[in-house]
């Protein structure tokens, strides 16, 4: 008598990964969302607290930094946040070929948002040793903008994924966390553009 165990030739795959959208993965970005939130408030109120110190003889040449380049890049990510919504929305609906599309103009469009800050940090006449001004200036952009750069690195992963086939309207989890981080770096890039951009003009 023969101990070999026959297996059938077609078996039902297990499932891989959360079924539900709300898994520990959605908890665990929220937790991160709320953390990350704590470190720009911290670095907000430090702008906030010196800026009530002195008039506006702080900043640089007396008055707030020109928005020649920060209102159309503000655009351009508020526009890849646009962009991402519409990748989630097609992964609920099915659609791969929304969800790649979605998710790939939201990359490029926060490409964009980094060359453009780039260009406008090379055409400051002032550097992080310039004064306190200076040194909030590059730090709290400088932290938003490594946040962009995380999220576009996770955004390529889910890209690859998506266009993969790994995702589907039961199974897409990844999508949404990757969305919710993406939305997080967009709605902080708005305070920091209000504090540095347009706040003076309210203060002074």
């Amino acid at each position: 008598m023969s101990d070999a165990i026959l297996i059938p030739e077609e078996m039902p795959r297990l499932p891989v990964g959360p079924t539900a959208r709300r898994g520990v993965g959605w908890w665990g970005v929220w937790c991160l969302v709320m953390t990350e939130s704590a470190l720009f408030v911290y670095l907000l109120f430090s702008y906030y607290y010196s800026a009530v110190q002195f008039d506006a003889g702080w900043l640089p040449h007396g008055h707030a930094p020109s928005m020649r380049l920060a209102l159309p890049d503000t655009i351009v990510l508020l526009l890849s946040s646009l962009a991402m919504w519409f990748g989630d929305r097609g992964v609920r609906r099915g659609s791969r070929v929304q969800n790649v599309a979605g998710i790939g103009i939201a990359i490029i469009l926060g490409a964009i948002f980094v060359a453009v800050q780039l260009l406008e940090w090379s055409g400051k006449d002032f550097t992080p040793r310039s004064g306190e001004y200076g040194s909030l200036y590059y730090t709290i952009t400088g932290f938003h903008l490594a946040h962009v750069i995380a999220g576009l690195v996770v955004l390529l992963v889910v890209l690859v994924w998506s266009a993969l086939g790994y995702f589907n309207p039961r199974r897409s989890a990844p999508v949404l966390i990757a969305s919710v981080y993406w939305h997080f770096v967009d709605v902080v890039w708005l305070f920091v553009f209000a504090t540095f951009y347009l706040s003076p003009y309210a203060m002074w």
